[in-house]
């Protein structure tokens, strides 16, 4: 039988109970289709870009359709692809009219000896490699911006997967936060920051981007596992150790090499979902 884990984020925050239950669905369903590629035989990569098109491709998730709109009324988008056993990564970061940025995210780290292309420049580059132009502005984000109201949840996705092979890889895209300045980066597209994946773990975080950032809480999270803690303990402590600031959430979903999973937030819920090889089912949670 296969050995293979996946886990996914929608994001944490402050999620109305009204979204509660439109949230749990959609994180099942992006760990569906990761599921489905593992359970093929695909690779961790091919899994964790499955799961968070699934994501991106939900309005109620801020990434990709429905990402939040900056001080300017634009959607400024950013994701990172990462994969563990030779620490290759691909990111885009204030990128523009495109439906998937986390699959422009991973071209740049297949086609390019580049990381992270940004702004304008990442844009043509998506229309260079065959991406169409795409509004993910919806109606209800524009409602928002219109009234100058901050997002209800934070929502950035993102997912992390172990696959048959042994390979962990991990996912991460945002529309970043509500009402931002034009050009503001976040953590989801900065490897150690929003996402990372070693030959060890992987991991994927969300939440205050700022504070990721200075923390380098996905690559902490890594290196924990590295050092001998479970993907569980790892992953609470890079969020214990995020700097206390009020009214700001932090949360963190980790995947080490053994298939152990680690879900670990703070301050607000985050709607997450997980499956393995040999479960029947996908569970899917609010709280760690």
């Amino acid at each position: 039988m296969l050995r293979y884990a996946i886990v996914a984020h929608g994001g944490c925050g402050r999620w109305t109970p009204t979204d509660t239950a439109a949230a749990l669905a959609g994180v099942r369903a992006a760990v569906r289709a990761g599921r489905a590629v593992l359970a093929g035989g695909g690779t961790a990569l091919d899994a964790v870009c499955a799961a968070v098109v699934a994501l991106e491709d939900d309005p109620l998730f801020n990434a990709g359709t429905g990402s939040v709109l900056n001080r300017d009324g634009a959607a400024e988008m950013d994701a990172s692809v990462m994969t563990g056993r030779d620490l290759r990564a691909g990111g885009v970061a204030a990128i523009a009219r495109v439906r998937n940025p986390v699959l422009v995210a991973r071209k740049v780290m297949e086609a390019t000896p580049h990381v992270l292309l940004a702004g304008p420049a990442a844009t043509a580059f998506a229309r260079t490699h065959g991406f169409a132009d795409y509004d993910p502005v919806t109606r209800a984000s524009l409602r928002r911006f219109r009234l100058q109201a901050a997002a209800p949840a934070l929502g950035t996705v993102g997912a992390v997967a172990l696959d048959a092979a042994g390979a962990l890889a991990a996912a991460t895209s945002t529309g970043g936060v509500s009402l931002k300045l034009p050009g503001r980066v976040g953590d989801s597209p900065i490897p150690g920051a929003g996402n990372y994946a070693t030959a060890h773990a992987a991991a994927s975080a969300t939440g205050n981007g700022e504070l990721m950032m200075r923390t380098l809480a996905a690559k902490a999270v890594c290196d924990l596992v590295a050092a001998g803690r479970t993907a569980r303990t790892a992953a609470t402590a890079a969020v214990r150790a995020l700097p206390a600031q009020a009214g700001e959430s932090g949360g963190m979903i980790a995947l080490d090499a053994r298939g152990r999973i680690g879900v670990a937030m703070r301050g607000g819920v985050m709607p997450h979902a997980w499956a393995a090889a040999g479960a029947a089912r996908i569970r899917a949670r609010l709280r760690s």
